[in-house]
C-alpha cells in the first residue's frame, strides 16, 4: 500500500492575503500510517515529464516522519518533510518545505513548529536573502504536508469541516481548505478495473481578501486528489499548482522499469 501524504503542494505558495481560520477538530485515525517508500512522477496536464519523486516514510511509536522530494530535470527541487502524530487523531508537529530552482518563481524555505507556534520563512527577494518569523496559535486540524493522508481517513459521506493550512509566502498566511467529494471515477491497473473517490480541495480566503480575490483574478484554482477506497485506502493521483499563479501539475504513482 502506498500510504502517501501528498499534500496539496501548490497551496503552499498560492496566497498573499488571508484571515486566520477557526480550527474545529482534527481528522480521526482510521488507517494508521506505516513504513513506505513510494515512487512518483510529476508531469504537466499535457503529459510532459517534469520531475522524479520519492516518498520516504518512517514510524516510531505514534510519530510519523514523511518526506516528499521531487527532483526536476532542470535542477529544481521541491522537498517537504512533515512530522506528525497519529494517536487517535492526526496532528502536525513540524513541517519544512523547500522550493528552489528555475521551476519556481522564488526560492523559499518555510518551517512550522506547532508546539512553539512559530512559522519561519526564508526567501529570496531580488537576489537578497530575507527571513520572516510569525507566531500562530496552530490549529489542531493543520493539514500542511499531509492532505492526502487525511483524505485516506475521511468518509466521503461525512467530510470534515474545512482544514487549516499555512501558505508558504514571504509572510505566511493561514487559510482554510474546504473538502468536497466529486464522486467515484474508474481507473485500471494492468487489466483490472478499479474505482477511486475524486476529492476537490478549495482554498477559502476569509474576510475582505476573500471577497476581493475573485475580482482581481487571484482566487486559487481547486486542487484534485483521487483516493482508492476500501479496507486499505491508497493515493492514486493529484492535480494542483505548486506555487502562486502556477499551472496545474499532475502527481502519479510509477513502477520501477528494468533494463
Amino acid at each position: 500500500m502506498i500510504a502517501t501524504r501528498l499534500l496539496i503542494l501548490g497551496l503552499a505558495g498560492l496566497l498573499t492575503l488571508a484571515d486566520a481560520p477557526a480550527a474545529p477538530q482534527s481528522v480521526a485515525v482510521r488507517h494508521p500510517e506505516g513504513l513506505v517508500h513510494g515512487f512518483l512522477s510529476l508531469k504537466t496536464l499535457g503529459g510532459k515529464f517534469l520531475a522524479d519523486g520519492d516518498l520516504i516514510q518512517n514510524v516510531h511509536g505514534d510519530r510519523v516522519t514523511s518526506r516528499l522530494v521531487f527532483r526536476f530535470r532542470d535542477g529544481s527541487l521541491h522537498d517537504e518533510t512533515v512530522v506528525y502524530s497519529q494517536r487517535q487523531y492526526f496532528h502536525v508537529l513540524t513541517d519544512r518545505l523547500i522550493q528552489k530552482g528555475p521551476a519556481f518563481p522564488r526560492a523559499i524555505d518555510m518551517t512550522i513548529d506547532s508546539a512553539a507556534g512559530n512559522v519561519t520563512v526564508q526567501y529570496s527577494d531580488d537576489g537578497d536573502q530575507k527571513v520572516a518569523t510569525d507566531r500562530f496559535e496552530t490549529p489542531v486540524n493543520l493539514a500542511n504536508g499531509m492532505v492526502s493522508t487525511l483524505l485516506k481517513n475521511v468518509r466521503s459521506n461525512a467530510l470534515p469541516e474545512p482544514l487549516a493550512f499555512i501558505a508558504a509566502t514571504p509572510k505566511p498566511r493561514m487559510v482554510k481548505l474546504a473538502i468536497s467529494a466529486a464522486g467515484v471515477e474508474p481507473f485500471s491497473t494492468g487489466g483490472m478495473s478499479r474505482k477511486a473517490m475524486h476529492y476537490v480541495v478549495k482554498v477559502k480566503i476569509g474576510g475582505i481578501p476573500g471577497l476581493i480575490a475573485p475580482l482581481v483574478g487571484k482566487e486559487p484554482p481547486d486542487a484534485h486528489v483521487w483516493i482508492l477506497a476500501g479496507d486499505a485506502p491508497a493515493f492514486v493521483r493529484a492535480e494542483q499548482p505548486f506555487f502562486a499563479d502556477g499551472p496545474l501539475w499532475r502527481i502519479e504513482l510509477v513502477s520501477p522499469a528494468w533494463k
